[in-house]
């Protein structure tokens, strides 16, 4: 169980602080809710049940794993996946599972097709960008909040960190 003031991952919404532990606002039920206000999604609020198995809710990581995930950056390989389908299959439930060295193999593939493609004299595909977006907001948001940086100024950490060709790319 979390407690008031953590912060957590909570499926699409990204990092959430927990603000509150108890039964809904309105009152209807004996389950009790974590009150969760999303960080990078200013005025929202989101209640799930403290029981919630349906989305993912887990505990940030920590400064020492965001540290070791940007240092391992370079080693980390990309998704090998050919079949348009099978990965848009694979990259939805990547985004769903919220696990960051598997939001960077999604990158760096979505990387790896902009330039393959832009060689062939095609632009990237509306779905990679939009995948690309998603996996990069879900994974800077955690970095940020955990090595205790502003959302923004996370690709110049990482960028201070590693090489700049092995840095997860811009689409």
């Amino acid at each position: 169980m979390f407690n008031v003031g953590d912060f957590v991952v909570y499926g699409s919404k990204g990092v959430c602080k927990v603000v509150s532990i108890g039964s809904l606002p309105t009152g209807d039920s004996d389950r009790l809710y974590y009150t969760l206000a999303p960080v990078y999604i200013k005025g929202s609020t989101v209640f799930t049940p403290v029981d919630n198995t349906k989305v993912v809710l887990r505990k940030l990581i920590s400064r020492d794993e965001a540290e070791e995930i940007l240092g391992n950056i370079p080693s980390i390989h990309s998704l090998d996946i050919e079949n348009e389908k099978e990965r848009e299959t694979v990259f939805k439930e990547i985004l769903t599972g919220c696990v960051p060295v598997e939001l960077v193999k999604m990158l760096k593939n979505i990387y790896q097709r902009k330039v393959k493609r832009l060689a062939e004299g095609k632009k990237i595909t509306v779905s990679d960008e939009r995948f690309f977006k998603l996996a990069e907001d879900s994974l800077y948001g955690e970095l940020a909040v955990s090595l205790g940086l502003e959302r923004d100024k996370i690709k110049d950490y990482i960028a201070e960190r590693i090489d700049h060709e092995e840095m997860i790319p811009v689409v």
